[in-house]
């Protein structure tokens, strides 16, 4: 099941607060999280910005090639390039490898194109140039199936037209926070048809599916579909072959 691991991106994201833990509570959850990501050698934890710099160090002390992804603008996606950028550069420093940043999905919804085109071309041209992943949650929970297909889009376009090919892989688009509250017990997580929407559309850029994907048949049918990157809370499971109810 090495194979799959190495899709995997073991994902906690809750505060202390939203828990109802202490934050030493937390942090020793987040402990427990990079100590799994070690011994089961999954590709990346993905955690709070808070935190990347002590996982980083506990997976130095193990010898340990995972990687650490952080969330930028999380989960709104309303804030400033410049306060993104901000946030983004605290985590650089971190050393984190991988930003998540969660985009503007409201002012997409708005028909506000250009403003969002200018802050992803900025942010994701000064993300590639610190060397890091980048990743851009589009929050599908929030979207129309059309509006998948045209955020998808246009994400594509602006990496296409300012990066190079080969920073190509480096770019995601990424489903969703996880966060997003539905009605009606609608999904907020990924769907086989927004993922294949996202594909299809996102193309040559990778996709990430985030939320939702709970057991190794669904990680697996993710896989299928063309996914490069799952993000979710029920690693070990997925690994391991377990079923879960986890929503993330």
């Amino acid at each position: 099941m090495n194979a799959l691991a190495s899709y995997l991106d073991s994902t906690y994201l809750k505060t202390a607060q939203q828990q109802g833990i202490t934050e030493v509570e937390n942090i020793t959850r987040v402990h427990a999280i990079v100590n799994e990501a070690i011994a089961y050698h999954f590709k990346l934890v993905m955690i709070r910005p808070e935190y990347v710099l002590l996982a980083k160090e506990w997976i130095r002390e193990a010898n340990s090639q995972v990687l650490v992804g952080t969330v930028i603008d999380f989960p709104t996606g309303t804030a400033s390039t410049k306060q993104k950028q901000d946030e983004a550069q605290q985590a650089v420093e971190d050393q984190a490898d991988e930003l998540d940043f969660v985009a503007d999905y409201e002012a997409f919804k708005r028909g506000e194109n250009q403003a969002v085109k200018e802050q992803i071309g900025q942010l994701t041209r000064w993300a590639l140039d610190q060397g890091k992943t980048v990743k851009w949650i589009i929050e599908i929970a929030a979207l129309t199936p059309n509006e998948v297909v045209r955020f998808s889009t246009l994400i594509k376009n602006v990496v296409m037209d300012m990066a190079k090919e080969i920073e190509f892989q480096d770019v995601f688009v990424k489903s969703s926070t996880g966060f997003y509250v539905t009605e009606n017990g609608k999904p907020n997580g990924a769907t086989h048809e927004a993922i294949t929407a996202m594909i299809e559309n996102a193309f040559p850029l990778p996709v990430k599916a985030a939320g939702g994907v709970r057991n190794q048949a669904e990680a697996i049918a993710m896989i299928q579909l063309g996914v490069k990157r799952i993000g979710t809370s029920a690693a070990k499971d997925i690994v391991e072959g377990n079923q879960v109810n986890a929503a993330y």
